[in-house]
């Protein structure tokens, strides 16, 4: 990368962020990331890194220290949230990665977010500064002036070349580039929490993901931190909405909504965990979602149901996608931007809908959900395998012109 391409300024600092700012800086870019937090922890409990994702970041070194904290479950396992049936399965560990040639992991997100912060700090080319949070941007041809508030409270001028706000479903620069719709609440919330491996149901053990269907709810859960512990996430249907990330759940909502489950998943609601909540929320993405030397990327520019468990995942997609788009355009960064999100946007609106259509699946009441089960029942998995090879099988577009070149 030339001297003179423009430096960067990344805003936001999870997961999208931070492999934006790793994939820029390998390119030779100065990077600014401004965090609003003045602590660099993760919330939330666990994030499946499927090979569309996986391989993005194995492409960025990370394999190894993944590989020591991620786990490779066996098998998705399907079952009825009222009786324990199993209505269906589908191979993940080896036959995944056989199959589109990178691995099927769970991890804990603080984990994932940790291997990629420390990435980052070690990046002599990246700069991270937390305790900022940006509050407008103005375009002015191809340079942009970001307006920057401090945890003091000041107000700090910044200027660049090249700006990705990674800033969240919330983002504060989605509005500022004249996007002034609010993300739609879906009418869900889910719960989560972690419980010791050792103590959940035996109906929950393994190492398998799990995946159990209900009217109007499903649970998922799955092993994080090298197997010690397990991720429960119950999904169900809530009037309202939470906006805050994160919060503290009650234990009485969990137990309403698990009292038709299964008397050994009810157990869960008996016990003194840490319970958390937050509502669904999905928009679909502007054509374009960007002006000028600005761009957005993950959830700020097409927040995702979580029913494909693809959000994460399409965040390291953008990024990946934006670095070869700059690569190609390096001087020229309003034309790449375009383009990014010009390619980006069919995959975000296609995962958009295929998630919120496996929500309608999931929740269905009888009698539609007896054909439901019949169709699973009768589906193999290597034929499930097949239904989503459009979403596991996504390679980066430079990946695409190496095998276009074979």
């Amino acid at each position: 990368m030339p001297d003179s391409a423009p430096s960067a300024v990344v805003v936001g600092a999870g997961i999208g962020g931070l492999t934006t700012a790793l994939l820029l800086a390998r390119q030779g870019r100065s990077v600014t990331l401004f965090e609003r937090r003045t602590a660099l922890d993760e919330a939330g409990a666990g994030i499946q890194l499927s090979p569309n994702a996986s391989r993005v970041l194995v492409a960025l070194g990370l394999g190894p220290a993944l590989a020591r904290h991620a786990v490779t479950p066996d098998e998705l396992v399907v079952r009825s949230l009222s009786s324990g049936r199993r209505l269906a399965g589908m191979p993940l560990g080896e036959t995944m990665r056989a199959r589109f040639g990178a691995p099927y992991w769970v991890i804990h997100r603080a984990d994932l977010h940790t291997l990629l912060l420390d990435a980052a700090r070690a990046e002599p080319n990246i700069r991270i500064s937390i305790g900022r949070k940006v509050t407008a941007v103005a375009v002015e041809g191809a340079r942009a002036r970001l307006s920057v508030e401090t945890a003091g409270g000041a107000t700090e001028e910044r200027e660049a070349g090249l700006v990705v706000g990674a800033d969240g479903l919330w983002s504060a620069l989605r509005p500022a580039l004249g996007d002034t719709r609010k993300p739609v609440y879906r009418g869900y919330a889910a719960w989560r929490t972690t419980v010791p491996a050792a103590e959940v149901p035996d109906e929950m053990a393994g190492n398998i993901t799990g995946l159990w269907l209900g009217r109007g709810m499903h649970l998922v859960h799955y092993p994080v931190c090298r197997g010690r512990l397990v991720n429960i996430v119950l999904v169900a249907r809530a009037e309202g909405s939470v906006n805050v990330w994160n919060s503290k759940a009650e234990q009485a909502d969990v137990a309403r909504h698990l009292a038709q489950a299964l008397p050994a998943l009810r157990t869960l609601a008996d016990r003194p965990l840490d319970w958390r909540v937050w509502s669904l929320f999905d928009l679909p993405p502007p054509r374009p979602w960007g002006r000028g030397p600005v761009t957005l990327l993950g959830d700020a520019a097409h927040p995702v149901l979580p029913f494909l468990a693809q959000g994460g995942a399409l965040a390291i997609e953008d990024a990946a996608v934006l670095a070869d788009a700059l690569a190609g355009e390096p001087h020229d960064v309003p034309s790449a931007l375009r383009a990014y999100e010009a390619a980006r946007r069919p995959r975000a609106l296609r995962v958009q809908q295929a998630a919120r259509e496996n929500g309608r699946i999931y929740h269905m009441a009888a009698p539609f959900s007896l054909v439901r089960n019949l169709v699973m029942a009768r589906t193999s998995g290597e034929a499930m395998l097949a239904r989503y090879a459009w979403l596991y099988g996504w390679q980066p577009p430079q990946h695409e012109a190496r095998r276009n070149a074979a």
